[in-house]
C-alpha cells in the first residue's frame, strides 16, 4: 500500500514551520537564534521540538523505531492531526464503530468529516461484515478502541486483522488502555500493515494525566507526515521532563498497574453481590461498565455522597450502565457500601 497516495494533496505541498532549533546541527553553548529571554528561568528556553531524548526512551521501552513515532498534547492531537492528513473537509468519511471514545467523532466534526457510525455487537465485538460493507470510497479512517472505552473489552484480534487487510485506508487502534491485560499490543503489527496506526498514552497505566502526552505509532512516512504539520513545541519542557522521569521508573508504573487489576476483580466481585447490580462485563481496562437498577438515579444519590462514577446511560447498548474507574481499595468499599445502602 502506497501511503503517499492516501495523504491530503495540500498537506504534501506544505512547507513545515522551521523552527530556530531545526537550522543548526551538533551542540552549541550560546544561543542568540530563537528570541528567548536570556535570562535564566529554568524554563526560559523553548523545549526540544522533536522531544529526542524522550523518544529514545519510548523506543526503549516500546521495542519500536523513533522514526516511528509521534508525541502529541494528549492522544486527541493524533487523533485531529490523522484528519487533516487524511480527510478532505466536507468530502470523505471516518467510520466510527459504536459505543467508544468520544473524541472521535468530536474531532472529525470540527475538521468537518462525515461519520458513519456502526454498531458494535451485543457482546461490544467489532462486527467486521456491517463494518466493511459500510466502507464507501470516501471512507479514509476507521477507528478501533480496543480495550473499548466505555464498554472495557478487547476487540477480537480476529475480526481487527481483517478490518486491516481489507479495508485500504488507515485504521486507527487506540490502545489507551493496553497496558490493563495481557493483550499483546498491535505495535508488533506495524511492520505487517502499513496502514496501521497504533495510539497508547502516559494517562492510565503511567498515571500522567495531567501532563497530556499521548503516544501515536506508525510507518515511518505517517509520522513524518505527522511531523510535518505539528506546532513546532506541542510537548512543553515541564511534560518531556515529568515524563521521562516516569519512564525511568518502569518498576514503579508495573507495581500500581498489578494493584489495579487486583482491585478490578476485587470489585467486580463485590459488585456481583449488590441487588442492585444486573450485569458487571468482562473487562480489560482500569473501569468496569456494570448495568445497574435505575442507573441515573444510583447516579444521582452517589453524587450526594460525594461519589462521582460516569452515567453512561444515554449512550448507544449500555442503557442503564454506570462506569466505574477503579479506584484504591479504600475508594472501592466506600462505593460498595454506599451501592449497597441503596
Amino acid at each position: 500500500m502506497d501511503i503517499s497516495k492516501l495523504v491530503r494533496k495540500n498537506i504534501l505541498q506544505v512547507k513545515p514551520y522551521s523552527s530556530a532549533r531545526d537550522e543548526f546541527e551538533g551542540e552549541a553553548s550560546l544561543f542568540l537564534d530563537a528570541n528567548e529571554n536570556p535570562y535564566p528561568t529554568d524554563f526560559n528556553r523553548y523545549p526540544d521540538p522533536h522531544q529526542k531524548e524522550l523518544k529514545k526512551k519510548i523506543s526503549e521501552i516500546k521495542n519500536i523505531g523513533e522514526q516511528q513515532i509521534f508525541l502529541g498534547n494528549g492522544s486527541d492531537e493524533p487523533i485531529d492531526l490523522l484528519f487533516r492528513v487524511f480527510c478532505e473537509p466536507g468530502v470523505d468519511e471516518v467510520l466510527i464503530p459504536q459505543p467508544t471514545y468520544g473524541m472521535y467523532a468530536v474531532s472529525a466534526s470540527i475538521n468537518n468529516i462525515l461519520i458513519k457510525a456502526i454498531n458494535l455487537t451485543e457482546n461490544f465485538d467489532l462486527d467486521v461484515e456491517r463494518t466493511l460493507a459500510a466502507v464507501t470510497a470516501q471512507t479514509k479512517i476507521i477507528f478501533l478502541c480496543s480495550p473499548n472505552n466505555p464498554s472495557g473489552n478487547l476487540l477480537s484480534t480476529s475480526r481487527v486483522n481483517l478490518v486491516l487487510e481489507k479495508f485500504d485506508g488507515i485504521v486507527v487502534v487506540d490502545e489507551a488502555y493496553i497496558d490493563f491485560t495481557e493483550q499483546k499490543s498491535y505495535l508488533s503489527q506495524l511492520d505487517r500493515y502499513p496502514n496501521l496506526v497504533v495510539l497508547q498514552t502516559l494517562s492510565k497505566a503511567w498515571g500522567l494525566a495531567g501532563i497530556r502526552l499521548g503516544m501515536c505509532f506508525a510507518s515511518a512516512t505517517i509520522i513524518a507526515v505527522l511531523n510535518k504539520i505539528k506546532p513546532p513545541y506541542n510537548i512543553s519542557s515541564l511534560a518531556q521532563n515529568v515524563a521521562l522521569e516516569t519512564l525511568n521508573r518502569e518498576d514503579i508504573k508495573i507495581k500500581r498497574v498489578n494493584q489495579i487489576i487486583a482491585e478490578r476483580k476485587s470489585l467486580e466481585t463485590n459488585l456481583s453481590k449488590i441487588k442492585l447490580v444486573e450485569q458487571v462485563y468482562p473487562s480489560d481496562a482500569n473501569f468496569l461498565l456494570v448495568r445497574i437498577k435505575n442507573a441515573k438515579q444510583v447516579y444521582s444519590e452517589l453524587l450526594k455522597k460525594g461519589i462521582v462514577v460516569r452515567d453512561r446511560s444515554s449512550v448507544i447498548l449500555c442503557n442503564d450502565c454506570l462506569r466505574i474507574t477503579i479506584g484504591t481499595p479504600e475508594e472501592n468499599q466506600l462505593l460498595v457500601n454506599e451501592l449497597k445502602k441503596l
